[in-house]
């Protein structure tokens, strides 16, 4: 376990290279991805065993999917731009100077060092996600793991000693102790992804060293349903993204909004959609577990607390298996209708395979009731009415938007992601992630010494009018 002095010697090592080489080359930048791509592949066996023997059951595939290949694409678009990201950007500089020869240009710079506390539902992507823009960016990194996925923890510590020197990439293992530590110590800036209410302690421990965040949160990601969707498609859709991971996503749709017409024949093909992704769940090696006993209690508390307020719960068990003596902490995918206000299902991000539906009348109750919580992550609509679809979208906010599926947003290369207000503050991934994790130097080259008489007229002794001086300037 690390102690907050070993982490502060690191901490002064990093910023002792970083303040005696500067700004490392492009080279070194693509070195150090390049490095981050030889880590994954040759090692993306043992990561996939370590996330299944952290979560007792995690799909292989799926991991392979998410926390190996899913990587990929982030280093690749880095890797080939941030030559091009890194240039120069030049600006016009005040009349009369820029006529004179004056140069006005921000230069992106490292910020230096980068604390980095990365979460247990998808270990490996959501520490290397960001780490891209991070490296690209041209800053070293302290990283702390998640304590709840230990196994993979202690292989992400292991991979990155030997592929990065310390003053690089250092990792940190240990549990709530050593997070509360490693938010203390002087960063230049710190990311967070995880929790809101643990968000708050991060952000309060940053402040008092004045570190600026980014912070990756969650929220009640909404899925709207037009009466113009294809409900098959749709329900096809939603389910891959609610059963990804068993809903241990930050960005999982949260509850759906459906006409009340549609709801019974949207909730028949979420049961056929589930049962062809999963004929059985208990022993099927695709369908992954709750995490652990915590977070499995805590989602049948969200259960039990809708029941006891008159939601009605539509298992989807294909198989009609026995959930009381499993191995693992398996959930099946679980339908919770007549819902109110009052429930905490509808009231916390549930994190799991449970999926609230609300019914409406006219669609702006849809708005109303996404605009009565916190501005969430994600938010999807299904649909092909295109003044409804803006209409919803114009009166709402969020991190992002994927229109006719779920979490989709994340995986374009293009697009940065974060989220808004109570979400999340900052951005990661392609070039906003790149400037995120930069200081965006303003420089200016004043005109030569020979023109030097310009300035005379707004230097004392002031003769004449000066404001007359001024508006010319200022047109």
């Amino acid at each position: 376990m690390s102690t907050f002095d070993e982490m502060n010697k690191v901490l002064k090592e990093q910023k002792e290279f970083f303040n005696k080489n500067g700004s490392p080359s492009i080279d070194l930048r693509i070195d150090r991805l390049e490095r981050l791509k030889t880590l994954i592949m040759e090692n993306r066996y043992d990561f996939v065993d370590a996330l299944n023997s952290d979560f007792g059951n995690r799909s292989k595939n799926a991991s392979m999917l998410s926390d190996v290949y899913g990587i990929m694409p982030a280093i690749n678009q880095a890797i080939k731009n941030v030559k091009k990201w890194n240039k120069v950007e030049k600006k016009s500089s005040n009349f009369p100077f820029g006529l004179l020869g004056a140069k006005s240009y921000i230069k992106y710079e490292p910020l230096g060092t980068v604390g980095m506390i990365s979460p247990w539902n998808f270990p490996v992507n959501l520490a290397f996600v960001p780490l891209v823009s991070i490296f690209a960016a041209g800053n070293q990194v302290m990283h702390k793991p998640s304590e709840h996925t230990p196994i993979t923890a202690a292989l992400l510590k292991e991979l990155c000693d030997k592929f990065y020197d310390q003053t690089e990439f250092a990792t940190f293992l240990g549990g709530p102790e050593v997070g509360e530590s490693f938010t203390k110590l002087s960063f230049d800036h710190l990311l967070y992804t995880g929790g809101g209410s643990v968000a708050k302690h991060v952000m309060n421990a940053a402040s008092e060293n004045l570190v600026p965040c980014t912070l990756e949160l969650g929220g009640k990601s909404p899925v709207v349903i037009s009466k113009t969707a294809d409900l098959k498609t749709t329900a096809k859709r939603i389910m891959f993204g609610k059963t990804l991971n068993a809903g241990q996503i930050c960005l999982a749709p949260d509850y759906v909004v459906v006409h009340k017409d549609q709801k019974d024949e949207f909730i028949k093909e979420t049961k056929n959609a589930v049962s062809e992704y999963f004929p059985n769940l208990k022993d099927n090696e695709d369908y992954t577990s709750v995490i652990n006993e915590k977070h499995y209690d805590r989602l049948k508390d969200l259960l039990n607390d809708a029941i006891e307020k008159g939601a009605k719960i539509d298992e989807i068990n294909p198989a009609n298996e026995d959930f009381s003596q499993q191995e693992f902490y398996k959930m099946p995918p679980t339908i919770v209708t007549d819902t109110t206000d009052d429930m905490k299902i509808m009231q916390e991000e549930i994190f799991g395979p449970l999926l609230p539906i609300v019914e409406y009348d006219e669609i702006e109750e849809a708005t109303t009731l996404i605009n009565s919580k916190d501005r969430p992550l994600g938010l999807y609509y299904f649909g092909t009415n295109k003044s409804e679809e803006d209409n919803l979208l114009n009166k709402t906010s969020s991190g992002g938007v994927t229109v006719n599926n779920v979490i989709s947003h994340l995986q374009q290369n293009d697009l940065s992601f974060g989220g808004v207000g109570p979400s999340g503050m900052g951005r990661y991934k392609s070039f906003e992630g790149f400037k995120n994790f930069s200081n965006p130097r303003a420089y200016y080259k004043d005109v030569s010494f020979k023109l030097d008489k310009f300035f005379e007229a707004v230097r004392p002794p002031y003769k004449g009018d000066i404001e007359k001086v001024l508006k010319q300037l200022m047109k």
